[in-house]
């Protein structure tokens, strides 16, 4: 009986914490709902505050497809976005290594120089990026979108991190053996690094997916938009009267790669963030 008194008392005392994660949690789900509901509804429907699913998915998409070039803004954000992704990774992973593996006097001077780039605001690196870009001739170019975020501090950082839970001793076995240094880090490190990568990946992918920043101050012609440029056309293309109902499909669509991606890369989130247990 002492026992299943105590078992109630705790789950009594678990009563508040359980009514909180579901508050939370429904906080949390509810715009993904309201989202994919007014992708289902009328422009009217959604300014009238409506929370039911509807039956205009389908006429709000039509009406998005005539109107709009959806997939060309699809094609280049994937375009972008996996390119930038591959590149993004290869250079901070060999940064972060090198700023771990090898060792040099000036080498944390010019990594505290880099973890100072992570406070500077990115709009206040606008009107500069913009006036080299444009004298480089790179505006409405692909390496105009992937150049400024291929590489980026807080990567670096990461990926240095991780370079510490490496068995050094292997790697300089690998090199008494006579391994060169790209062969090193090619057959060694990166089988290592196989969970930081994945995980990195989805957020170099969303990041770059997601990026408004630097295609705005880029792209310059409608055949080379990207989606979040699409949607903030549809946005401004009418203020008082724009159809809510072709926004929030169009945001419906969006998310949908990004999703797909999380899927399948999520199972190494966890070997992500428990990688410190590596070196034994």
């Amino acid at each position: 009986m002492t026992k299943q008194k105590s078992k109630s008392m705790i789950q009594r005392r678990l009563i508040p914490t359980y009514i909180f994660l579901g508050i939370v949690s429904f906080i949390s789900v509810f715009p993904l709902y309201w989202m994919i509901s007014a992708a289902t509804n009328t422009s009217t429907d959604v300014s009238r505050g409506r929370l039911l699913p509807g039956t205009h998915f389908m006429e709000n998409f039509k009406n998005l497809m005539s109107q709009q070039p959806l997939w060309r803004a699809l094609g280049n954000s994937f375009l972008y976005a996996i390119l930038t992704t591959v590149l993004c990774l290869l250079v901070c992973s060999i940064a972060g290594y090198g700023f771990e593996i090898y060792h040099d006097k000036w080498k944390d001077r010019l990594f505290s120089i880099l973890l100072l780039a992570m406070m500077i605001p990115q709009v206040a690196t606008m009107v500069p990026l913009f006036q080299m870009f444009s004298k480089a001739k790179l505006l409405n170019t692909a390496v105009g979108f992937m150049l400024p975020i291929i590489s980026t501090p807080f990567m670096i950082m990461m990926f240095r991190q991780n370079a510490r839970s490496f068995p050094v001793d292997i790697i300089e076995a690998a090199r008494i053996d006579g391994s060169n240094e790209f062969r090193t880090f090619n057959t060694i490190v990166l089988p290592i690094m196989k969970p930081a990568i994945a995980v990195q990946a989805i957020f170099t992918f969303v990041g770059s997916w997601n990026n408004y920043f630097i295609p705005a101050l880029v792209i310059q012609t409608k055949s080379k938009m990207t989606v979040p440029i699409l949607i903030a056309t549809l946005r401004g293309a009418d203020y008082m009267n724009f159809d809510m109902g072709k926004i929030y499909t169009m945001i419906l669509v969006a998310i949908v790669p990004i999703i797909i991606v999380y899927l399948f890369l999520s199972k190494y989130i966890i070997a992500g963030v428990t990688l410190g247990g590596v070196k034994e």
